[in-house]
């Protein structure tokens, strides 16, 4: 099976330009990219999707290029949005591009062979040039009525407008394949399918600048079965940077898997062969318990993302959390990674430390402290995994996990946080 067949194996195709020309140019090893705007100080799992993508044709021998957007951070991509972008700072752009640049580097081979990756800044070529140039040079080759016609500048129109900063967007993305055509012989751009408009009028420019031609590849845009938004979480999105989401929680995203979504998700994410993704779907349909397939699933990602011995200490977290591993052999990082996402509660160094019955009351997973002593009393209190047998029990210093956290279980599946500052 060639590159393009296996991308729509794994439903990654959403639009070409001309397929078969495509896939004939393919033959050989071309020059491709993926742009990527700095609009946070982290790439999220949304990200991820056409990131892979580039993976894949690296893989196949073909040249990328990962472009990080400081000049079109700094003015805004209307796609998706019904209003405005908040503009962030010269500053704030610039060091976010610095940590994406950093994150997608981790993804792509810079070292070996004649296709190593590339990563570039389009405000290299755009800062030099003069209002008069760019609209001289670039902005005479757009007819209006064209970009008007576009689906993320019509959209933004029907919605209540949109400024000449984020319409002349487009503009700036068709700048950026013609300059990558000019110095690196870049030939095709992939983008999410609500880049189509963006990408074609960049292929437009190469042509009526250069003479020269090119193509366009789209990827659809991933939903969830349920129709609820892929990436986000009732804490916010899932970012690929750790500070922002920690690798427990990272692991445990992909762990929750709708059971309808996860064969979808392998063959999305993973660069597991057909032949294996097949064998986890039979196992799923087989015996859905055993959640094989979402393993799968999450210790790729999670050593994809993070490292395999990342994903190999947090998937320990998980079963020490529920009496089946040792919690105290967890260091300090993962263990707060682990406990990050639990109903807590704080406790000075210096006050009393409460009961377990007060300090489980406090973190919401009961609603009275005679609910937390009925607990105690059928048998169900348990204090870093070591049954509790007393109403009055209090905590100590010593009980606390790295000198900082306790974990109290109510039952087999309720858990909260004691936090020791």
């Amino acid at each position: 099976m060639n590159l393009l067949e296996d991308l729509r194996w794994r439903g990654l195709l959403s639009q070409s330009t001309d397929e078969t020309a495509l896939q004939e140019a393919l033959k050989k090893p071309i020059t491709l990219y993926i742009g990527f705007d700095p609009t946070a100080p982290s790439l999220h799992v949304g990200n991820l999707v056409v990131l892979l993508v580039l993976r894949r044709f690296q893989l196949a021998g073909h040249n990328p290029i990962a472009l990080v957007g400081g000049a079109t951070g700094l003015v805004g991509d209307p796609s998706g949005r019904n209003e405005e972008r908040t503009l962030n700072s010269g500053d704030t752009v610039a060091e976010w591009v610095a940590k994406i640049r950093t994150q997608v580097s981790t993804f792509l081979d810079f070292e070996k062979g004649p296709n190593k990756a590339q990563v570039v800044n389009n405000l290299d070529w755009t800062s030099p040039l003069s209002a008069i140039e760019f609209l001289r040079d670039i902005g005479k080759h757009f007819s209006v009525n064209q970009m008007l016609a576009k689906d993320s500048v019509s959209s933004r129109l029907e919605a209540g407008g949109i400024s000449y900063t984020e319409f002349s967007y487009q503009v700036l993305q068709s700048l950026d394949f013609l300059e990558l055509y000019r110095r690196y012989e870049c030939t095709l751009q992939l983008g999410g399918s609500d880049q189509w408009g963006n990408i074609v009028a960049g292929l437009d420019l190469i042509r009526r600048v250069e003479g020269g031609s090119g193509h366009a590849l789209t990827i659809p845009l991933l939903t969830k079965s349920d129709g609820s938004k892929f990436g986000k979480t009732a804490s916010g999105s899932i970012w690929l940077d750790a500070s922002m989401t920690s690798p427990y929680a990272f692991f445990q995203y992909w762990l929750n898997t709708d059971d309808k979504d996860v064969v979808k998700f392998l063959k999305v994410f993973s660069f597991k062969s057909h032949e294996e993704i097949a064998e986890l779907e039979r196992a799923h349909e087989a015996n859905p318990g055993l959640r094989e397939a979402h393993r799968a699933l999450a210790r790729e990602l999670t050593s994809l993302v993070h490292s395999p011995e990342i994903s190999e200490r947090v998937e320990e977290a998980a079963k020490a959390l529920f009496g089946q591993g040792d919690l105290a052999a967890l260091d300090e990082a993962t263990l707060s990674g682990a406990l990050s996402e639990l109903p807590r509660v704080s406790v000075k160094s210096g006050d009393e430390i409460p009961s377990w019955v007060d300090l489980l009351s406090a973190t919401g997973v009961v609603d009275s402290k005679s609910a937390a002593r009925r607990i105690v009393k059928e048998g169900g209190a348990y204090l870093n995994n070591a049954k509790v047998e007393s109403e009055d029990f209090k905590l100590q210093k010593s009980d606390f996990l790295c000198g900082k956290y306790a974990l109290l279980r109510k039952g087999k599946r309720d858990l909260a946080a004691v936090e020791l500052i």
